[in-house]
């Protein structure tokens, strides 16, 4: 059977409580952005001119998405694989959804709001490292902010020693990718992808 209304969904389950419901916020308060500072990963789904979702990882050292205001946060777009779906489709749609994790902390922090690609040159500036300065800064206007309950870590167990997977248990990444793609290339140890990339970084 396939739930295909509201009505129908709602039937099975309780009500929210009043307190999931009060916790949304429209902008970031300081725990919202004490939790952005101390983020070293985030998730950040989008939406294409195609109607398609997609959800792509950010990562950086902690802080690298930066609180410019309660309203406001602005993500410097690192080197990546160049399909530049993300920006592509903040520019087709103007929306974002964030999902912010720190290591360690079994809560999570959700943003979703407006987003906007920019080039100007002094936002630019003042995110360069030793290494580059960004190309672009993905803009975020937050419209919706809230602190997500434990219960799906603590469920998977995400930062548990007893639940880490050893790399050895996957095919090297190229070796995935050749497989998909009928490359007849040779493989690509994991050594020598993690030399190129930390090149990269």
């Amino acid at each position: 059977m396939t739930i295909e209304d509201q009505q129908a969904l709602r039937a099975l389950y309780p009500d929210a409580t009043e307190r999931a419901l009060r916790k949304q916020l429209d902008h970031l308060d300081p725990h919202c952005q004490r939790y952005v500072a101390l983020s070293p990963f985030v998730v950040l789904a989008s939406l294409g001119a195609d109607g398609m979702l997609d959800a792509s990882p950010r990562g950086g050292a902690p802080g690298f998405v930066r609180v410019q205001d309660a309203h406001t946060l602005l993500l410097p777009d690192s080197p990546g694989n160049n399909r530049l779906d993300t920006l592509g489709n903040l520019i087709a749609q103007g929306r974002i959804g964030m999902l912010f994790l720190i290591p360690g902390v079994d809560e999570t922090l959700r943003v979703n709001g407006d987003a906007r690609v920019v080039s100007d040159l002094q936002l630019l500036a003042g995110f360069a490292d030793d290494k580059r300065t960004p190309r672009v800064l993905i803009e975020v206007h937050v419209r919706e902010a809230y602190l997500h309950c434990a219960k799906a870590l603590m469920r998977s167990k995400l930062w548990s020693e007893q639940a880490r997977v050893e790399r050895s248990a996957l095919p090297t990444m190229n070796q995935m990718i050749r497989d998909q793609i009928g490359s007849s290339e040779p493989a690509e140890s994991q050594e020598r992808m993690l030399a190129r990339y930390a090149a990269d970084l």
